[in-house]
């Protein structure tokens, strides 16, 4: 099976769920984990940065780094993938996004309030009570590598922490509930820019396929999602999405 193929299945469905990952914000600047030319571990311990004993241990390194990496998501843009993906979703009413990606992309190019399983660099909340704290002043941002003291809860006084999943932690309950009750109920998913390596988020395709749900991929790469997947379609989130759009309802590519 082909685009084309790809498209006919897209262009019928009723229930949609759109699964993207890491590769899908890489086009906008937004450096990856595990890319292994550009990834942020190449250069960084994660087990000094993205773990709670680390916050506990250092919260204004781990604080600061991510107040970097907010900034570089803050002026990274939409691509034409994630227009594309707000434009299924216009097409198709039951669109789910689900995705494992911590910016605000998918957000600033359209779609209405896809799931964050992994968290959101914009939501930060207390280390100890859990209440959601404000985002702070842009013009706080440090350099990598820059410690910087992170705000206090103004209901308890702990430390604010990142808003995203740290290793060791568990997926935000209410978000993977509402992944997997996406993907159970889907007719087609289509699962863009990722590795099919991190559990349980690589579940969410499984779960499709296993239920019937016609699963489409769109990968530079060979990964272990091929085997449950009807299409594999070949090539970067920004070429192949809007490609496809045109393919299925004829609409002008999203540039």
């Amino acid at each position: 099976m082909d685009l084309a193929d790809a498209a006919t299945v897209l262009a019928r469905a009723r229930r949609l769920v759109v699964f993207t990952g890491a590769g899908m914000s890489a086009e906008s600047g937004v450096p990856t984990f595990r890319d292994a030319l550009t990834g942020l571990w190449e250069r960084c311990d994660p087990q000094a940065l993205a773990t709670p004993e680390a916050f506990h241990a250092d919260p204004a390194l781990v604080w600061g780094w991510y107040e970097w990496r907010r900034g570089a998501a803050r002026r990274a843009e939409p691509n034409a993938g994630h227009r594309a993906v707000a434009t299924m979703a216009a097409r198709v009413p039951e669109t789910v996004v689900i995705t494992q990606n911590v910016d605000d992309l998918h957000e600033r190019a359209g779609s209405a309030a896809p799931v964050h399983l992994h968290g959101s660099l914009f939501a930060p909340r207390c280390s100890a009570c859990a209440q959601p704290a404000p985002l702070p002043d842009a013009g706080e941002e440090p350099g990598e590598g820059r410690r910087l003291a992170p705000p206090r809860c103004g209901r308890c006084e702990a430390p604010v922490r990142p808003g995203v999943v740290w290793f060791g932690e568990a997926l935000p309950e209410q978000a993977f509930e509402a992944a997997v009750e996406a993907a159970y109920r889907c007719d087609v998913l289509l699962t863009v820019g990722t590795s099919g390596l991190v559990y349980p988020a690589a579940e969410i395709p499984q779960v499709a396929a296993r239920r019937g749900g016609t699963v489409i991929q769109v990968n530079p790469e060979e990964t272990p999602l091929d085997a449950v997947c009807a299409v594999n379609l070949r090539g970067s989130a920004a070429r192949v999405l809007p490609a496809l759009v045109r393919a299925a309802w004829g609409d002008a590519a999203p540039t």
